[in-house]
C-alpha cells in the first residue's frame, strides 16, 4: 500500500500519535502563557514542521484534543497530571464551542468565500503578554527549541520504556509518519546534532522553566555520562 511500517509496541498512544501529540500541546502551552497566536504558528514552520501547531489543532480537531485528555485523566486516575493543553482544549470547546476546522471555528475561523485567518477572539481570551516597544516575551528561537525538544524527550521515553525497539524506527515514523523536518534527522537524530550532554543540560533548563514533561529520561542522562550514541 505504499507505507513504510515500523513495530511499535501495545502502549497508550503507541508512538506516532504519542509525540505527535507533545507538539500540538506544547503550542497550547504558549497560548495559555500569552505568546501571540501567529508567532507561534510561525515558529512551527520556521523549525520544519508543515504545519503551526495550532492549525494543526484545528485540523485533528481541538474536541479530538479535548476528548483524548478526558479519557485519560479518568483512565490514570490520581496519576494524571493536568496540562495546559487541557485547559485551553476545555475553554475552546465547552466555554467558547470552538472544535477545530470541521466546524468552521477553532483557533482559525474559515470563512466560505476566503482564507483562513486566526480567530480575533483569541487575544481576548488568552491575554497575549508582550514588552516594551511590542516585542513578544519570547524569542521565535525559544519557542523552536521548546517544540522541536518536547517531542524529543518524549521520543527518548518511548525508548526508555520500550514502546520502541530502535531509535531508526523513531526517525523513520517521525519523519514519515508526521512530518518532522528530514532536515533535523529525525527526534533522535536532533538529540545527536545537540550532542546528548548539551540536549540533557537544554532539558534541565527547559524543566526548570516549564515542568516535568520536559524532564531528561535516566536513559539520556546514562548515556550522555559514558559517552553513547544511538546510532554508531
Amino acid at each position: 500500500i505504499g507505507k513504510t511500517p515500523i513495530v511499535v509496541n501495545d502502549s497508550r498512544g503507541f508512538y506516532t500519535s504519542r509525540v505527535f501529540g507533545t507538539y500540538v500541546s506544547e503550542g497550547m502551552a504558549l497560548l495559555e502563557e500569552g505568546v501571540p497566536p501567529a508567532l507561534i504558528d510561525k515558529a512551527g514552520l520556521v523549525a520544519g514542521m508543515p504545519v503551526g501547531p495550532l492549525a494543526l489543532a484545528d485540523e485533528i480537531s481541538i474536541e479530538l484534543v479535548h476528548k483524548i485528555g478526558q479519557q485519560t485523566r479518568a483512565d490514570l486516575g490520581g496519576a494524571y497530571v493536568e496540562r495546559a493543553a487541557d485547559r485551553v482544549a476545555a475553554k475552546m470547546v465547552v466555554e467558547l464551542g470552538r472544535l477545530g476546522r470541521k466546524s468552521g471555528a477553532g483557533f482559525y475561523d474559515y470563512p466560505a468565500d476566503g482564507t483562513k485567518h486566526l480567530w480575533p477572539g483569541l487575544a481576548r481570551h488568552f491575554v497575549q503578554k508582550v514588552g516594551a516597544g511590542g516585542t513578544a516575551p519570547i524569542s521565535l528561537e525559544a519557542i523552536i527549541e521548546r517544540l522541536i525538544l518536547v517531542q524529543s524527550v518524549e521520543t527518548a521515553r518511548c525508548l526508555e520504556e520500550k514502546v520502541l525497539r530502535a531509535a531508526i524506527d523513531a526517525d523513520v515514523g517521525a519523519i514519515l509518519g508526521w512530518g518532522y523536518p528530514a532536515f533535523r534527522g529525525g527526534p533522535v537524530g536532533w538529540l545527536h546534532t545537540l550532542g546528548l550532554p548539551a540536549a540533557v543540560a537544554a532539558l534541565d533548563r527547559l524543566a526548570g522553566q516549564h515542568g516535568p514533561r520536559f524532564a531528561a529520561p535516566q536513559l539520556l542522562r546514562d548515556m550522555a555520562a559514558r559517552g553513547e550514541r544511538f546510532y554508531p
